[in-house]
Formats: C-alpha cells, sequence, structure tokens
C-alpha cells in the first residue's frame, strides 16, 4: 500500500470525511509543514564550509635597520586579530564562553528552539525584551554580515546561521566563532586577546584568564580591561556562576579564580616602536610576508616619539592634541623615523589617526616650489623687486580676493629673497599669477602631490597659499628633492628594496634649487618675519620653510640638511583651531629638537652652491647694479642671461600701485621708551664710488626719545662719540671697515653692525651677507 494510500486510509478511520473543516484544516497543516520542511532543507543546498570563511591573515614581524625589534602585527589593518585552531584554545576558555553565550551549544542546532520559547514567553511576562536567544552559530552569522537588529535581517541571520550549520560541524562553527570575537578595542579572537591583555598564547590561559576573557564579548567596549576593570569583575563572577550550573567547575575553583590577581599589560598591543608605520607599511607588503626588516632606526624613532609627545603637551594650553614627525636620510631616500601621533594606542584622543599620511592644508608650505618653478621658467629672476602691497583679484562669482600676510602689514618692495624667506603672501600670489596655476599644478604633480586632483579653477590663486591638500609625507618626498637639486627619487621604508611609487618623470635640471636651499637658509633674509636668532635657525647649515593654514588648524616645518629632511606637523585631527599657533610656534620646535638630535655627534657639511650662478653686488630697493644714489647693497646669485638687465643703468621709481602702500606709511615717529635704528641695518655693507670725493651715508633713526642722544661709532681705531646736537639723523663720510653704530639715551641704546669696502674688494664669498632686512 502507497503512503498516500495509508495517509488516507488515517484519514478515514478519525472520522474526517465527515467532518470538510477539519479536513481543510489539515490540508493547510500538511502544507505548512511541507513549506517548512522545504525552507528548512534550502540550506542543504547552498551550505557554507569552514574553507569559505577561513581567515588568511597570518603574523607579520618587523625589525629596524639593525635589526633590533619593532613589534609583531597579527593583522594587516587596525584590527588586531590572530586565528588560532581550536585544539590550541585553553579547555577552560571554551567551557567559559559556552557557558557564558550557548549554555545548550552541542544539544541544539543552529536555532536553540527552547530558547527562543523561553525569550518569547519571558518577553511576553515582563511586556519587554527579557533575554535573547542568539546561539553561538546566529551570533557567528552575525560577526560574517553584520546588520541592524530589525526582523527582516534576523530572519536573514537565522538563514545565514541554517547555511553555517549545513557546511560546517559544531567545533569548526565554534573555531571560527572564537576567532572573530570582539574582545575591546579594535583586538579580535581568542589568540589576540590573550596575548595582548595577559602576554600568553590562548593554549595557556588558566581558568582566571578564561573567565576574564569570555566575560569581555558580552559588551566589549563596556567591559574593556583598560578602562572599565571593576564592572568586567562582576561579569567575570557571572561566567564563572554559569560555568558551575553547567558543572564544568567547582564553587571552590571559582572562588580561587575569581580572587585571582590578574596582571594587564600595558595597550601596546605587542608593538615595541613605530605603531602608524607598521600597520601602514604591512598594507602595502604582498600576501605571505611573515618577516621584515624595515629602514627604521629604532633609537631614533623612539626619541622623535617622546618629543612629539613632549612638544603636544607644551602646546595643550593653546588648544594643542596632535603632531607628527618624518625623518629621512637625503642620500638613499631611506624611511628613518615614522610617528603617526602623540600615542598610537590612545583611543579617547584619536590616536590612531596617522598624521604622516593625513591629508590637510600646507599653508606656505608650497612656496619654495612655487618660486623654483618661476625662476626655472624664467617667469622672475634672482634679483627681481616684488611688491608686497595691498591687491585684489577679481575672483568670477566670488568676492574679491586679497590675500594678506600673516602680520597683516605690507612691506612694500622686495627682493625674491626676501619674500621667499619670510612667508609674504602678496608676492607670492603675484608670483603665481605670472606662472599660471595650472602650470604650477602640473609641476606639483611632478613632484608627487598625487592628491591634488581638483582642476586648476577649484584652488585658483591660493594654490600657492595652500589651498589644496596635501600628506606630510608627499611634502617631506618633495622637499628631498630639493636638498638633492632637483632628483626626485621614491622614498624606500624596507631594507634593499623601495615601495612602487606613482612618481612622473624625472624633474628638469636646474640650478635654482640650491638657491632655493640658499634662500631658505638665511638667517637673515627671514629675519623680518621670524628674527635673526630663531628656533629656524640651527648651529650648522640647513634650510627650512614653516606653513600655517587658515585659521591655524595645521602648522608645518620642512626642512634639511645636506644629510636628512625633517617634516612635522602640530595641530588638531579633529579640525579645530589652534590658539594662536603659528608654523614658528607650533611644528618648528618639533623640528628644531629633532634636527639637533641628528646632528649632535657630526656637523652637517654646507648645503650646495647654485652652480652656474655666481654671486654679485645688487641695490637692494632696484635690484639692479648698484649706483651711487643706493642706500643698500646686498649679495645676489644670478645666472649669466641675465646680467645684462642687470647691468642696465635705471632709477628705481615705484609704479602706481605702490600708491595704496605709499599712503599708509607714517614718518619716522617719536617715541619716549624705544630708540630704533633705521639706517643702516645689520649687516649691511657699502661699497666706496672712486667718482665721488666725499662719499657719505646718513645714520637714522626710525624711533627716538625727545630727550639727548650719543652717537657712537666702533671701528678699527677704536670708540669714538660724533656729533652730540644731532637728533634723528646724521651723516657720516665713510671709510673702509668694520664699524659698529650705537645710540644711546639715557637706559635706552641700539646698535647695528656694518662694513665698507673699497670698490676693487667685494667679498664674494659662499654665505656672506651683506645686509640682512632687519625684520625683528
Amino acid at each position: 500500500m502507497s503512503k498516500i494510500s495509508e495517509i488516507g486510509l488515517f484519514v478515514q478511520q478519525l472520522g474526517l470525511r465527515r467532518h470538510p473543516k477539519l479536513r481543510g484544516s489539515l490540508k493547510i497543516l500538511l502544507a505548512m509543514g511541507l513549506l517548512g520542511a522545504t525552507v528548512r532543507m534550502l540550506p542543504y543546498l547552498a551550505p557554507i564550509r569552514a574553507e569559505d570563511i577561513a581567515q588568511s591573515e597570518q603574523a607579520i614581524a618587523f625589525s629596524d635597520r639593525n635589526g633590533l625589534p619593532l613589534g609583531t602585527l597579527l593583522t594587516r589593518d587596525q584590527d588586531h586579530t590572530a586565528v588560532v585552531p581550536i585544539d590550541q584554545v585553553s579547555e577552560s576558555f571554551l567551557q567559559a564562553i559556552i557557558a557564558a553565550e550557548d549554555q545548550r551549544y552541542y544539544q541544539h542546532g543552529a536555532v536553540d528552539l527552547q530558547a527562543v520559547a523561553r525569550a518569547v514567553l519571558e518577553a511576553v511576562q515582563a511586556r519587554s525584551l527579557v533575554s535573547g536567544a542568539s546561539t553561538i552559530t546566529m551570533q557567528l552569522a552575525r560577526m560574517l554580515e553584520p546588520a541592524p537588529r530589525t526582523l527582516p535581517h534576523k530572519l536573514g541571520e537565522v538563514w545565514l546561521s541554517w547555511r553555517l550549520f549545513a557546511g560546517m560541524n559544531r567545533d569548526e562553527i565554534l573555531q571560527a566563532y572564537i576567532n572573530r570575537l570582539p574582545m575591546g578595542g579594535n583586538i579580535y579572537g581568542v589568540e589576540a586577546a590573550a596575548r595582548t591583555y595577559f602576554g600568553l598564547p590562548a593554549s595557556e590561559l588558566n581558568l582566571a584568564h578564561a573567565s576574564i576573557l569570555a566575560a569581555i564579548p558580552n559588551a566589549p567596549n563596556y567591559y574593556n580591561p583598560y578602562s572599565n576593570w571593576r564592572s568586567l569583575k562582576k561579569r567575570q563572577r557571572y561566567v564563572l556562576d554559569r560555568m558551575i550550573a553547567d558543572g564544568y567547575i567547582t564553587p571552590q575553583e571559582a572562588n580561587r579564580a575569581e580572587q585571582e590577581e590578574i596582571q594587564v599589560l600595558l595597550p601596546d598591543r605587542g608593538i615595541i616602536a613605530a605603531p602608524h608605520f607598521l600597520f601602514w607599511l604591512a598594507n602595502r607588503l604582498p600576501d605571505g610576508v611573515s618577516t621584515v626588516q624595515t629602514t627604521l632606526d629604532r633609537p631614533l624613532q623612539q626619541f622623535v616619539q617622546t618629543q612629539v609627545q613632549e612638544v603636544v603637551r607644551s602646546l595643550a594650553a593653546h588648544q594643542v592634541n596632535h603632531a607628527a614627525a618624518l625623518v629621512i636620510d637625503n642620500h638613499t631616500g631611506e624611511v628613518l623615523a615614522y610617528v603617526g601621533s602623540p600615542n598610537y594606542f590612545a583611543d579617547a584622543q584619536q590616536g590612531r589617526n596617522d598624521g604622516v599620511q593625513a591629508l590637510r592644508q600646507p599653508g606656505s608650505a608650497l612656496k619654495p616650489f612655487l618660486y623654483e618653478f618661476a625662476l626655472e621658467i624664467g617667469a622672475i629672476a634672482p634679483n627681481q623687486i616684488l611688491a608686497d602691497v595691498p591687491t585684489h583679484y577679481a575672483i568670477p562669482g566670488s568676492q574679491l580676493y586679497s590675500p594678506v600676510d600673516y602680520n597683516e602689514k605690507f612691506l612694500g618692495p622686495v627682493r625674491v629673497r626676501a619674500a621667499l624667506a619670510n612667508s609674504l603672501n602678496v608676492p607670492t600670489v603675484r608670483v603665481l599669477e605670472q606662472v599660471g596655476v595650472e602650470r604650477f599644478l602640473g609641476r606639483l604633480h611632478q613632484l608627487g602631490f598625487e592628491h591634488l586632483t581638483k582642476s586648476p579653477e577649484y584652488y585658483g590663486l591660493g594654490l600657492a597659499l595652500g589651498s589644496g591638500e596635501v600628506s606630510l609625507w608627499e611634502l617631506a618626498r618633495a622637499y628631498v628633492a630639493i636638498a638633492r637639486n632637483g632628483d626626485l627619487i621614491p622614498l624606500s621604508v624596507m631594507a634593499g628594496s623601495r615601495l612602487p611609487a606613482s612618481l612622473a618623470h624625472p624633474l628638469p635640471e636646474s640650478s635654482y634649487w640650491a638657491l632655493i636651499g640658499d634662500m631658505l637658509s638665511d638667517r637673515y633674509a627671514r629675519s623680518q618675519a621670524f628674527g635673526v636668532e630663531s628656533v629656524l635657525s640651527l648651529p650648522f647649515p640647513a634650510a627650512v620653510k614653516t606653513g600655517t593654514s587658515s585659521d591655524y588648524r595645521d602648522t608645518w616645518t620642512v626642512g634639511y640638511t645636506v644629510d636628512y629632511t625633517v617634516a612635522t606637523w602640530v595641530g588638531n585631527f579633529s579640525g579645530d583651531r589652534m590658539r594662536k599657533v603659528s608654523g614658528v610656534t607650533g611644528a618648528a620646535p618639533l623640528w628644531n629638537r629633532i634636527m639637533l638630535h641628528l646632528h649632535q655627534t657630526r656637523e652637517p657639511a654646507a648645503l650646495p652652491t647654485p652652480e652656474h650662478l655666481v654671486q654679485y653686488p645688487i641695490c637692494a630697493v632696484t635690484g639692479l647694479k648698484p649706483t651711487a644714489d643706493c642706500p643698500s647693497v646686498v649679495l645676489e646669485y644670478l645666472a649669466p642671461e641675465q646680467l645684462n638687465a642687470y647691468n642696465r643703468e635705471s632709477e628705481f621709481e615705484l609704479s602706481q600701485e605702490y600708491n595704496s602702500w605709499l599712503a599708509r606709511q607714517s614718518q619716522p615717529q617719536v617715541s619716549g621708551a624705544v630708540l630704533k635704528i633705521a639706517f643702516p641695518e645689520n649687516n649691511d655693507y657699502f661699497i666706496l664710488n672712486s667718482s665721488d670725493s666725499t662719499p657719505r651715508i646718513q645714520f637714522k633713526l626710525a624711533v627716538a626719545p625727545e630727550t639727548p642722544l650719543e652717537w657712537w661709532l666702533i671701528g678699527p681705531s677704536g670708540k669714538k662719540q660724533l656729533n652730540t646736537e644731532a637728533n634723528h639723523a646724521l651723516f657720516w663720510p665713510m671709510e673702509v671697515g668694520e664699524w659698529t653704530l650705537e645710540v644711546k639715551s639715557g637706559d635706552l641704546s641700539d646698535r647695528v653692525t656694518f662694513q665698507v669696502q673699497p670698490p676693487d674688494n667685494r667679498p664674494i664669498r659662499q654665505g656672506f651677507r651683506v645686509r640682512s632686512e632687519d625684520e625683528g
């Protein structure tokens, strides 16, 4: 007899043929049962097997250039995970996690219907959700495909759980589960947690350790061992009680485990130094790499890390929270130190953000590349006079663009050297206008600034002042090119090899790279903005440039010696403004400390002199060959093709664009509390004109008291007092020699040093400055 006949006979025996309503109900029940059975069998048509969700990540051990260990990463990203087979996990932990999360794990299937019924009954009685019914298999499904806890997603979670159960046995599911458990912060899996918190492999966890770790996944951020130990201990007691109830341990064993003193390691995740660098590099390594020797110098790395922390701490009152630094060997392109933040492990302070790779506005740090490019293509000459005067640009669809300098003042006519060294904005924008935004953007792309992806119209003339976003990495690499006279090379981070680089074609050969370095190393040229003896001035030759983005959000200092390039950034990852912290007060002290440390045992050689360029005396006012009327003479490098213009006889006349600036200038003022010499300026030198029988210069005061003055001149023949009747100015017949002019009035005084040279004895030696810009 067939099964259908048997069912029919059974129905007849029940007398259902006489009851049509019952017969209809039975059909519905049979149909629902058949549908349920079909749905339940579907997962077996699409099972998920262990190899489908296998975690292939393996640990990578890093060392520095000398073989000193830097640390071991459990995965390539910032989530720490280590995969271990279930037979290498302590039995105590397996029992603890099952007792805490799914006590009937080995008795039910993917879904625990008994737990579901209990949860529904408790919810009805309490009129709120009292307990969940998620099994370990369902939790694994949620780990694989995280989703909001809505009814549709819950059904999807059940479906995925059935597929897991169809393709894997319980031990395979449990192994996948314990290797993905969230264990606080960015730590995942029992092996990673055991090594991070206790310095032990998962196989060596005792009951005390195991019950602590099994307590974390219920609320991993709340039960973090570093921040909420007391609550974690309460949860441990719950886990131990569940283990007692399930017969795994005795009450005495539970009490001993609870009372055992556990030492939690500091949160270094097994990393000794350079965590930002290690994670950044790990994501660029090919698969299968397990050991890497880097170019870092661990003692230097740890020194730079300490300095980053100290500088941020010293600026805390100015609302400064973060800093980053990069040190590069100019000869090889090797990265020697890489610090992304003050403390990678300070999650509450956004420590995992990497300031070396973050994109921020560079302020004035791009100006050297503009000036070099402008000199290279002939848009400007080294001796050119630029106008630092109020200037306005009409921007289509926007307000007038009116660049101003950091101190919101204008200096009038300035030399190229002074404009760059003092980081003057108005002359820089004028130079960019000459060069063209599109052409300059193309040069920046050549230099490796790959994140400047917007159109020239998007950046506009503000590109020279930092309207784009770049990384400290890109900036440092470009400054290495200046240090190498335009030789742009990829940076190296692994011993014997370089990471692939997206650098464009080699830069054209140019003598102006060395000239830019000479300008950036000229402490007198930058004295108007920074003073002569500022934090940028080192006791050895070094070129340096600062940058400050709008509203004091970012400060930068990048500079180099012959041997090293050091790039630093100080700011806030949140983008919050600092309180009046500029490049010279924010990032520069960090740069200064690192540079002094790098050269504490050996002074670097002099920076290279510009090839094919020769120093000539120029009039500081006209930029041309000095004449008898020139009030001040300086030296500047010129190319042979620039000599015709240099030798042109010309009187300097200010054009109409200076009118608004001239209208703002005031006459020398009188003050009872200040005494200031206006002319000559410190380190000026003058050349005697043989055709002038009585050459004289005028000593002038910019600020003077009303009380009587004493004029003193110290020279080769000693110290002598000049005309005591002169008040704010007097003429002096020039004599060859080195002189110091000193003016006194009571307790007030000021002094400057200058030189007078004969016409046939002009010193043209490297590094000699004949006049400062007196920028104190």
